[in-house]
């Protein structure tokens, strides 16, 4: 999706303009895919822009940070404040945000224990990942010839940006293949997640979402619908899930921040029924909670200004 620029990019401590956050060629980062991320929402409330899940978001920053062994320059709570000041820059009621933390200019070469670190926060306005009607026709999936990464080889849970090849690389096999997204299955052929989102699968009155040990991030999303699912009385348990799993399920969903909550119309071609009513109660309720609409979470929503 194209990016719209806002007036001010966060680098660094200090609010720059858009055009002016750039970095060298030679960024450590650029090379060798270092650097940590996290991928949040604002959303409008009846308090003003509100961003969703922010403490959260910025602590799995600091915790991916630290399984790469990454000095983080700025607290926590410095990072929460800096990002409430660049969410109010931008003037708009509901933006995404991408908070970023990169080894910098001035070092090359494998070892990073003599690079500094540099951190950016961007926000702009960014529709449904999956598009507009993910939710009311649902998504068409495909099995990813890619496996999710091995604990031991990349850690799934750190939210890096050399992790990102792997998702890369099943979201445009399935996309030149006709699909609009992949789902990724770990070295034992279990389901794991799709390229940026959790998935849940429906069977009779159970849900059921892929533990953290078969790859997947530890979704803040995931935890999110899950919390939701228990109010309402929904059984979700966390299990193994095989591909034949997804061929017979009755209903599928996925969830992240970009994605939101998405509805799945098909895998590998066996039709999924779409939207079931799980999903789409799902889907309403995750959506007052965001936008601080359900008394029993707001206290997620993050006021910016």
């Amino acid at each position: 999706m194209p990016i719209t620029p806002t007036p001010k990019i966060w680098m660094n401590g200090s609010l720059v303009d858009w055009d002016q956050a750039q970095v060298h060629v030679l960024t450590h980062t650029l090379h060798y895919g270092t650097g940590v991320f996290e991928g949040i929402r604002a959303y409008a409330t009846s308090e003003g822009p509100a961003v969703f899940r922010l403490t959260e978001h910025i602590e799995r920053l600091h915790n991916s940070a630290k399984i790469l062994m990454m000095p983080m320059p700025y607290s926590v709570e410095e990072l929460i404040a800096a990002t409430k000041e660049t969410v109010a820059s931008t003037g708009l009621d509901s933006c995404y945000v991408r908070p970023l933390a990169y080894y910098g200019y001035g070092e090359m070469g494998l070892a990073t224990a003599n690079c500094t670190t540099d951190v950016a926060i961007a926000c702009w306005p960014w529709g449904a990942y999956l598009g507009d009607d993910a939710l009311s026709t649902g998504v068409k999936m495909k099995i990813s010839s890619w496996q999710r990464h091995d604990h031991n080889i990349m850690p799934p849970a750190a939210k890096t940006t050399g992790n990102y090849v792997n998702s890369t690389l099943a979201k445009m096999e399935a996309i030149h293949a006709g699909y609009d997204e992949g789902i990724m299955l770990n070295r034992q052929g279990l389901v794991s997640e799709c390229t940026g989102e959790n998935i849940f699968v429906v069977r009779g009155d159970r849900v059921i979402t892929p533990p953290l040990a078969s790859g997947a991030l530890e979704g803040i999303t995931q935890h999110t619908v899950m919390t939701i699912m228990a109010d309402m009385g929904i059984e979700v348990t966390v299990g193994d899930i095989a591909r034949s799993d997804l061929y017979i399920a009755d209903e599928i969903f996925l969830c992240g921040t970009a994605a939101e909550v998405a509805s799945v119309n098909s895998v590998d071609d066996r039709p999924v029924p779409c939207p079931g009513p799980i999903t789409t109660a799902v889907a309403e309720a995750y959506g007052k909670a965001v936008r601080g609409e359900d008394e029993r979470y707001v206290h997620w929503c993050e006021t910016a200004s």
